[in-house]
């Protein structure tokens, strides 16, 4: 886990960009961007059609047949194919340059004839990377462009299969903010895995701290951040949908946007508490490193402390005084038991000193009591208020 990690902090997603100076509106695409494909569906309530699109003039031929069609663009690969589309749904340029330039950050734009929408949806097969995700609505349309193949957006296909739900009995505005639905919930399950490794690593820092856990941290804090980036803006860009009037969404699909707007904000609030945690998590880091070096620092201490008198009565009786000089000289070292009273009397000096440094609670504590978890204080806190 650690490994993966460190590589997936060295790769980093570079945007393309513009050069600086170009024209307003010019479609600019990325040379290594994927080459469009383009699904339709064209439905009703009673019928349904989809048909992967080579020939984008089919594309008129659905709006004039269905009550509601939608054009599913995967890849911007080919600026011409993107214009050629502008052009049929009569999109504005300045729009369909942020379709090719996906660095926007979410946001509700109001044109003449069509709604245009920027979002940022999680790419599948990974909790924390974003794509761009442009919606158009208009009247009896919908467009999405998206980056790359593959979304959080099958269930919906297969309920227009089915004819499951109300999307097939409601309109476009309807089918817009199923979409938006989808991309947002599409959130939840990794920020539900997110607490719980949340909850993993507290627990491995309060027992066993090391510096792969500080990097753990780290990680899940930048993870934090992208989310955050991606749903703020998001957030005020469903409730400027609610908040402006407008022709295209109707009063009752602004009933189920209030509800995706809910959404987005019970999902800051999971961001903002994990975020808190993560921060957490270093104070406890450093705490726990902090008491490991005291704790290591203490036994140093009280080894050095004992072998202080025991030093300095090894080191007087290591002078060398000659007894045939003076019987003054160490008469010690002529007595026959001088040597065990030696080793018994510094026995007695550390064993007397030990238990002295018990009596204080300095040393062996934690052999006499188990370690406590202190989230158990908490939660008999919040038991007991």
């Amino acid at each position: 886990m650690h490994g993966s990690h460190r590589r997936h902090r060295g790769r980093t997603k570079r945007e393309y960009r513009a050069k600086p100076g170009t024209v307003p509106g010019a479609i600019t695409v990325d040379p290594n961007a994927a080459r469009p494909l383009i699904r339709v569906f064209g439905f009703g309530p009673t019928a349904y059609t989809e048909q992967e699109v080579t020939d984008l003039g089919c594309l008129e031929q659905f709006l004039e047949t269905w009550p509601v069609t939608w054009v599913n663009v995967d890849g911007l690969g080919d600026a011409e194919v993107i214009h050629r589309i502008g052009a049929i749904f009569d999109l504005h340029g300045l729009a369909l340059e942020d379709v090719t330039g996906v660095h926007q950050r979410p946001k509700v734009e109001h044109y003449d004839n069509n709604i245009f929408i920027v979002a940022r949806m999680l790419q599948p097969g990974n909790r924390f990377d974003t794509e761009q995700l442009s919606i158009f609505l208009g009247h009896r349309f919908v467009l999405t462009f998206q980056e790359t193949p593959g979304d959080c957006l099958d269930f919906i296909r297969d309920r227009i299969r089915k004819g499951l739900g109300r999307v097939r009995a409601c309109g476009s505005d309807y089918l817009a903010y199923a979409i938006l639905d989808a991309v947002v919930d599409a959130y939840f399950p990794p920020l539900e895995a997110f607490g719980e490794e949340l909850e993993v690593l507290e627990d491995e820092i309060l027992l066993k701290p090391t510096k792969q856990s500080v990097a753990r941290v780290h990680v899940l804090k930048r993870n934090t951040l992208a989310i955050r980036r991606a749903i703020w803006p998001l957030r005020e860009a469903v409730n400027g949908m609610l908040r402006d009037a407008t022709p295209l969404i109707s009063d009752d699909t602004r009933v189920y946007l209030r509800d995706c707007y809910d959404h987005t904000v019970q999902i800051i609030d999971f961001l903002e508490n994990h975020r808190e945690i993560a921060s957490g998590l270093m104070d406890i880091y450093l705490s726990s490193t902090g008491n490991r070096l005291n704790e290591i620092m203490k036994v140093l201490t009280i080894i050095s402390t004992i072998f202080i008198p025991l030093t300095f009565i090894a080191g007087v009786y290591g002078m060398n005084f000659h007894t045939d000089i003076s019987p003054w000289n160490m008469p010690e070292l002529t007595w026959y038991w001088g040597y065990p009273f030696f080793w018994l009397f510094n026995t007695a000096i550390a064993a007397a000193m030990l238990y002295y440094f018990w009596r204080l609670g300095w040393i062996l504590t934690s052999w006499t009591r188990p370690p406590e978890d202190p989230r158990r204080h908490s939660n008999e806190n919040k038991d007991n208020p």
